[in-house]
């Protein structure tokens, strides 16, 4: 089964909010077996709204429309649908009913015929109950293409596909078992990754698809696979996962699509019950903030100090103003003693610091734009690394970011 999903608003596409319901449509029907066609997101203007209907009805099994259903002017999709499919707006009384209940507990305020045209349906629809809204979902089969409209409000969305338009999608037939597996890799580039796997994908089943889906400092890895049979599926890709981990092991981080590099780290500090700390002066507290963002890094994370201004890292840190005089605040040294103070101040088994010129302009340091020092401190050594990372600040900061995690991680796992 193929699907479109269209998303309808002005607001989308003048960016004022972001389309994530499209992202969430799309990974709950690829559970379920169904294959995503096409994602696009329209205007609220008629022309529009039936070109990607007539579109999408000649492409797709199944069509998934948000947004429009709301009780103004601007929100024309109700009309819009009985004219795609020649029919006209009936009231329903269930809808009727639960909108003046909602009105009634909720608003405490006199209802508007406004309101009491949600209850306006397109006579042709199978409608589906909307428990947090005033706004229902509808079902329309035609010559064999199912349309289904619901709001655009993220939550109500959700809550109709999840209890409404899944079940009946699963209603119509068997559908085809869709799996992926994603590994997350660091410290490589994508280039580099494709080239040692070149061989092993040129190999691959020819049901087994690869993606390379590459990030600042990080490329992800997904394979994909689709058929009846899905434990054929599972053991093939399985058996293709391993010998990708015998190939490129050494830059694998972890899996799972939700995986990142800071997860990782968090999960090695908890297996091997160790702790860590940070200093940070370019990258402004955000691995701080990354790592207490996980849940249970608590234990873990003993502390962190943001000294971002030169005089703070003597102040706070107890790092040397001599060695600030002699080598500069973005310096090799500096990062050294900064990682090595941080792990005594917070008496934490680990510490990751970081000093450098994100730009765009010098600051207290002549070091070129982008020039970025990394120090680390185990409970066996303190060193620090110099890195260029360009010179688009927050690509310097993002890069710094993922670089001292990447540091930090291949240090526990050498322990």
């Amino acid at each position: 089964m193929q699907a479109t999903i269209i998303t309808i608003g002005d607001e989308i596409l003048i960016g004022q909010i972001v389309d994530t319901n499209s992202a969430w449509m799309a990974s709950e029907l690829n559970k379920i077996g169904v294959n995503v066609y096409e994602v696009i997101s329209i205007s609220d203007d008629r022309e529009h709204i039936l070109s990607a209907f007539a579109k999408a009805k000649q492409e797709s099994d199944i069509v998934l429309v948000t947004g429009g259903l709301g009780p103004t002017k601007d929100d024309i999709t109700k009309k819009t649908i009985c004219e795609f499919f020649d029919d006209q707006l009936v009231l329903d009384q269930e809808v009727l009913d639960h909108v003046i209940m909602l009105f009634e507990k909720f608003v405490k305020a006199p209802m508007v015929d406004m309101n009491k045209d949600q209850a306006l349906v397109p006579s042709k629809a199978q409608v589906i109950s909307n428990q947090y809204g005033t706004a229902p979902g509808l079902w329309i089969e035609s010559e064999g293409t199912i349309f289904v409209s619901m709001p655009g409000v993220p939550f109500e969305m959700k809550a109709l596909m999840s209890d409404g338009v899944i079940p009946k999608i699963l209603n119509i037939g068997e559908l085809p078992f869709i799996h992926h597996r994603t590994i997350l890799t660091a410290g490589q580039g994508e280039s580099t990754i494709a080239t040692r796997l070149e061989q092993w994908e040129n190999d691959l089943p020819s049901h087994i698809k690869l993606a390379y889906l590459p990030s600042l400092g990080t490329v992800r890895l997904r394979l994909s696979s689709r058929g009846m049979d899905k434990d054929l599926i599972l053991e093939t890709v399985d058996d293709q996962i391993q010998k990708l981990y015998g190939i490129i092991e050494d830059v694998i981080v972890g899996e799972s699509n939700d995986e990142s590099i800071v997860h990782a780290v968090v999960q090695l500090l908890k297996e091997n019950n160790k702790t860590v700390a940070t200093a940070e002066s370019c990258t402004g507290g955000k691995i701080a903030s990354l790592i207490t963002e996980i849940p249970g890094a608590s234990k873990v994370f003993m502390g962190s100090t943001v000294t971002y201004a030169t005089q703070s890292k003597v102040d706070m840190l107890g790092v040397d103003p001599a060695i600030i005089e002699k080598y500069s605040v973005v310096s090799e040294q500096v990062a050294h003693e900064m990682a090595y103070k941080a792990r005594l101040k917070f008496k934490s088994d680990y510490a990751v610091a970081t000093t450098g010129n994100a730009g765009p302009t010098q600051g207290d340091s002549d070091a070129p734009v982008g020039t970025v020092f990394i120090g680390i401190a185990t409970p066996e050594k303190t060193y620090a690394l110099q890195f260029m990372m360009g010179n688009h600040r927050d690509r310097v900061v993002q890069k710094t970011i993922n670089k001292s995690l990447e540091l930090l991680q291949k240090e526990l796992i050498a322990q």
